[in-house]
């Protein structure tokens, strides 16, 4: 087995059980030159992925576990055809980013960032109290994406009595107002929270157009991939007005975040940490590896990616 990225060790120490297992920083592709016809399943993460000169060196790859729900770093389409099983990790973790979501929507709301730097700085005592902030009651929240995690952000913020509406693919078998056109949702926006897939069918999906629709007085959340939104219009709608607020896990080329992205104050910046709970981490590791397992004892799996939902 592959190992690409890390792994924990309680993953690793079942895995071991099974797998003789060879890690990538370990090894390059004139390793795999030589070694690669060895090598049946690989293990990798939503970030790390698998490019596609590795998966050309495997001859006889059978299946590429993914710890993480986002597998866009995997070109799932090749790997159906060559009838290579990808899995990932969805369901696990869909509480765990709904809470992110709703946790940087407040975060943005209540100005909480400014408000603990202005206690830490004396301000309080010094100056009095801090500037007003906004309510995040009865807002109209759109969402982009209303797949799994989607509905659970929708049912996180019901003590907020939200508005609901979102824009996907598709129009879903559910209460809230759809929308077809994105710029015409985040027109009807008080807040617009992104947990699309990434990949090339979204990438700068949300625009200059987008992000002026959503206006002064909109925040954008974003929980899905950097490359869904435009970060060079973000930080000019930032820094000029144009948007009033964003809260950013994801970046378009983490762990890079650009300099004049951190220097905003109407920003809240956090580190790709969405699903990054020792519970929700020990039940995506868990899944990996029972994809795996499952996969080598009898060649079906527990969570396809839906481009392989058919081998």
């Amino acid at each position: 087995m592959l190992l690409i990225g890390g792994a924990t060790d309680a993953m690793l120490a079942r895995i071991g059980k099974h797998f003789t297992i060879h890690k990538w920083g370990d090894h390059d592709l004139a390793w795999l030159g030589g070694n690669g016809a060895e090598i049946t399943h690989i293990v990798t993460n939503g970030h790390a992925g698998v490019t596609p000169q590795i998966m050309t060196a495997l001859p006889n790859l059978k299946m590429i576990s993914c710890y993480g729900v986002g597998y866009d770093a995997i070109d799932a389409v090749e790997a159906a055809r060559r009838g290579i099983m990808v899995t990932h990790t969805p369901n696990v973790l869909n509480e765990e980013v709904a809470t992110t979501a709703v946790l940087l929507m407040l975060a943005c709301y209540r100005e909480l960032l400014r408000d603990d730097a202005y206690v830490r700085a004396g301000e309080w005592e010094a100056s009095g109290g801090a500037p007003l902030t906004r309510s995040a009651d009865n807002q109209t929240v759109g969402i982009l994406g209303l797949g799994r995690i989607g509905l659970a952000i929708a049912n996180k913020l019901a003590p907020w009595n939200p508005t609901i509406v979102y824009h996907s693919r598709s129009k879903k078998d559910v209460s809230y107002t759809y929308y077809d056109d994105l710029t015409a949702m985040a027109s009807d926006c008080d807040v617009l929270i992104c947990i699309t897939p990434g990949g090339a069918g979204t990438e700068k999906l949300v625009d200059t157009e987008v992000l002026g629709a959503l206006g002064p007085r909109g925040t954008l959340i974003n929980v899905s991939r950097g490359s869904v939104v435009d970060e060079a219009a973000l930080i000019e709608a930032l820094a000029s007005g144009k948007l009033g607020w964003a809260g950013l896990d994801v970046f378009e080329g983490e762990p890079h975040v650009p300099q004049a992205l951190r220097d905003l104050p109407n920003t809240v910046l956090l580190p790709h940490v969405g699903s990054a709970t020792v519970e929700t981490r020990a039940a995506m590791g868990a899944l990996t590896v029972e994809n795996l397992l499952q996969h080598l004892k009898d060649g079906t799996v527990i969570s396809p990616v839906p481009e392989c939902s058919g081998l």
